[in-house]
C-alpha cells in the first residue's frame, strides 16, 4: 500500500464564539479538488479528548484496509 497523508486541523475557541464551520477545500496534484468536512467538538477538555478519541476510531473503521 502506498504512504498515505492524513489531513486535520484543529483549533479551539470559546464555544459561544462559533457561529458555523464550512468545509475545507483541498488542491490535489492532478488538478482536481477534494474536500473535508470539519466536526465540531464541544464539552470540557476531558469530554473533547475522549470524543475525539472515539472520532479517530470511528474513522479508521471506514478504512478496514489499511
Amino acid at each position: 500500500m502506498a504512504n498515505l497523508t492524513l489531513v486535520y486541523g484543529m483549533r479551539l475557541l470559546p464555544a459561544d464564539e462559533v457561529s458555523s464551520v464550512g468545509d475545507a477545500t483541498l488542491a490535489l496534484k492532478n488538478g482536481n479538488e477534494a474536500h473535508v468536512t470539519m466536526h465540531i467538538l464541544e464539552g470540557s477538555r476531558e469530554q473533547i479528548e475522549a470524543q475525539l478519541r472515539l472520532s479517530i476510531d470511528a474513522f479508521f473503521d471506514f478504512y478496514p484496509e489499511i
